[in-house]
């Protein structure tokens, strides 16, 4: 039976984490900061960009959606750390369901994303893009769909970690690429066929597709805009949370009766 006050206390838990650790924190404003006005503007005068809009504009989208999937990721990931100081062995004890614990995650790191990203579109007006009340409703729904989706995938990969050197693997061969393979800086038709394939199983690819819907929608007529329906990102987005979800509570469920029976989980 899922119980929703373990859910509310480990959110709070991560949000406490998350400020307390001011590098952490102050790297989060920075990163999308840093990529969008230095790397952006580097990428400008040698990118040309859609007709009546800017690089900056363009690839806003996607900085979003990397605020998105670092935050995202990284709290997820922070389960590695919980399992290392005997965290995750007590909350596997505990009298609630581990649906709870793998919900309570996700939760938290979804929220803490969506909260960064809806800081992050403060930006808009100041590159541009005009953002509507309809416009902000819509981007706050693809942010959270977009969010739970990465740290669904998140809490599977921290479900398969047991140490915290494994970390600069994940952000060296999952992060980046799914940053890099994901339409953000560039659209998705122009990539050839070999890495199309691997960018139509990137969760993040339909998230930031959704963001471009919302804040770049006149950028249809340019012939290098979104990539695919909006009702198809969503039904992605969906299915792979639920994918995704559901394997992370059958492994985080074989890892707490490891716990039980006194034997350390392999990874």
């Amino acid at each position: 039976m899922l119980a929703f006050r373990p859910i509310y206390i480990i959110m709070v838990r991560e949000f406490k984490r998350f400020f307390r650790q001011k590098g952490r924190f102050f790297s989060a404003l920075a990163r999308p900061l840093i990529w969008l006005f230095v790397i952006g503007s580097g990428l400008a005068q040698i990118v040309q960009a859609p007709d009546r809009f800017s690089y900056k504009q363009f690839i806003f989208p996607g900085i979003l959606g990397m605020v998105v999937l670092f935050q995202s990721m990284l709290s997820s990931l922070s389960t590695v750390y919980d399992r290392e100081f005997g965290i995750v062995r007590l909350l596997l004890v505990a009298p609630i369901t581990k649906l709870t614990v793998v919900i309570g995650k996700i939760a938290s790191g979804s929220f803490l994303a969506t909260t960064q990203g809806v800081i992050l579109l403060i930006l808009a007006p100041f590159l541009g893009i005009k953002i509507g009340f309809v416009q902000l409703l819509s981007m706050l729904i693809f942010l959270i769909l977009t969010a739970i989706a990465i740290s669904s995938l998140g809490m599977l990969i921290a479900t398969q970690m047991n140490s915290l050197e494994n970390f600069a693997g994940v952000m060296n061969f999952v992060i980046f690429p799914m940053f890099f393979l994901s339409g953000g800086l560039y659209p998705v038709k122009l990539l050839p066929k070999a890495l199309q394939a691997i960018v139509y199983i990137n969760p993040l690819t339909y998230g930031i597709d959704l963001f471009k819907h919302t804040l770049l929608p006149e950028i249809y007529r340019t012939g290098r805009g979104t990539d695919f329906p909006v009702e198809f990102d969503i039904f992605m987005l969906l299915l792979f949370t639920l994918i995704t979800a559901s394997l992370a509570v059958v492994f985080f469920n074989r890892e707490g009766k490891l716990v039980l029976l006194g034997r350390r989980p392999r990874g």
